[in-house]
């Protein structure tokens, strides 16, 4: 049995924020959204996050768990008196627990699962007390150190101002992530003692008295990096798209120029996408192969075909069927469906819209709370009125209908299937099959007529 305890109370200061500093965004979820994600590998057991300051903001980001294989349990921490201090919190809850307890911080987001699995081998097969996670950093100055034997079990942890010159050339430094047994942990916690400048209890301290304690060392360094403030914020975003534009190249995806890209880790894309420059994938977002998309184009949690087409646009919520043509400078949004081999042009809007097959809308139109049917031709300019002032009213458009330049369709409105209406059209009534309907004042001219200006 696995129990994971992640450590969430601190504000973080240094982001300059009243959000508890594990709610900010990474990507598309929070910091310690990422941390729960990672460790769902592990399918625990119990699942707890110590919670602190603001804590009711972090019970509301965790109320709906949808990736996660059980309940959260939130232990709340009233003073942050250090690591100790937090795991000791979970003595009452994990009374009589016997399996192990994997320890994490919720401000290190970049944990890989397998990174953890490999974890929580190695402590299962040494057996181990504890086991540690350990880096080797290019510059470990500011960090203690960890020195082992030839079997990677932990001798000493010595922090860096206590260091000799000797000891300062051993890169090994402690991530701060932890898997210990639960029984033996817990005849330890409640002896930890606050004997330091900060009158804090540290984690650490337990290691000197359990026996043995193993360390393993992470395959990738920036893995356990820390989010301290805005700045190491932005860097780990570098690090994550790093990590995502590689895999998906990897894959027989095309980036013509990944670093002008963004692509959220829960994004999926399928072998021969082609991602222009300047094109941001965001969210639950899915497209299918042969797909070119951008540049210049965000979609964010929508579902893309095959063969789609879409430049200078906006995609949201949304999904678009196979050999469609998007934009320039469209927006799709608010749960339309765009059906096959249609034709969404230049400054078109669609909110809320189901279109059918073949249906074109080539530019200049707002179309919105609408269903159209197949091979539906509107004519630039049109626009669906479905605002009231108070209700949002539906427009029904059937199949091979045509709509004339600048036309306006007052809904609620009906319009049947062969129907044709005339450009520059009002249509307040329903239209039925097989018509043409014209709605519009007949043109008067008046020969020899001009304004008059005073001399």
């Amino acid at each position: 049995m696995v129990a994971i305890a992640i450590l969430a109370a601190g504000r973080g200061t240094r982001m300059k924020s009243d959000l508890p500093k594990v709610l900010h965004q990474l990507g598309s979820r929070t910091l310690v959204q990422r941390v729960l994600d990672s460790c769902q590998i592990l399918q625990p057991s119990r699942q707890f996050v110590i919670v602190g300051y603001r804590s009711e903001l972090v019970q509301q980001a965790l109320a709906n768990p949808e990736s996660f294989s059980g309940a959260i349990e939130f232990v709340e921490q009233t003073e942050q008196l250090g690591t100790g201090h937090a795991v000791q919190q979970l003595l009452p809850h994990l009374a009589g627990f016997s399996g192990d307890v994997l320890v994490l911080n919720g401000d290190v987001p970049l944990l890989r699962p397998q990174t953890l699995e490999q974890l929580m081998q190695i402590h299962q097969e040494r057996r181990s007390a504890a086991t540690i996670l350990t880096a080797h950093l290019p510059n470990p100055k500011g960090y203690g150190r960890v020195f082992c034997d030839s079997q990677n079990q932990v001798k000493q942890i010595v922090e860096d101002r206590d260091c000799t010159d000797a000891q300062r050339q051993n890169h090994r430094i402690n991530a701060g992530v932890y898997c210990f047994h639960w029984p033996a942990l817990a005849k330890i916690l409640p002896n930890l003692q606050a004997n330091n400048d900060q009158q804090e209890y540290y984690l650490t301290d337990v290691v000197y008295h359990l026996d043995p304690v193993v360390a393993m060392d992470v395959e990738d360094y920036r893995e356990i990096s820390g989010i301290n403030n805005r700045k190491q914020l932005a860097a780990a975003y570098q690090v994550l798209q790093e990590w995502v534009k590689d895999d998906w190249m990897a894959t027989g995806v095309t980036l013509i120029d990944p670093d002008s890209n963004t692509i959220d880790d829960t994004v999926q894309l399928e072998p021969d996408v082609v991602i222009e420059p300047q094109t941001h994938l965001r969210g639950k977002t899915i497209i299918q192969s042969g797909s070119r998309i951008g540049p210049g184009t965000l979609i964010e949690d929508s579902q893309i075909g095959k063969n789609v087409t879409i430049l200078y646009s906006v995609v949201s919520e949304s999904a678009v069927a196979d050999q469609t043509r998007v934009g320039p400078y469209a927006h799709v949004r608010g749960q339309t469906n765009v059906g096959s081999a249609c034709r969404i042009g230049n400054f078109v809007e669609l909110k809320k819209v189901q279109v059918g097959d073949l249906t074109n809308i080539a530019h200049l139109s707002y179309i919105g709370d609408a269903t159209l049917g197949e091979k539906v031709n509107i004519g630039a300019g049109t626009i669906t009125a479905n605002y009231d002032g108070v209700q949002k009213h539906h427009t029904t458009i059937g199949d091979r209908s045509k709509t004339g330049s600048n036309s306006v369709l007052v809904a609620p409105l009906t319009i049947g299937e062969d129907v044709t209406i005339a450009a520059g059209s009002t249509i307040t009534e329903d239209v039925a099959d097989d018509c043409l309907a014209i709605a519009r004042e007949r043109q008067v001219t008046k020969p020899g007529w001009r304004l008059k200006f005073n001399s």
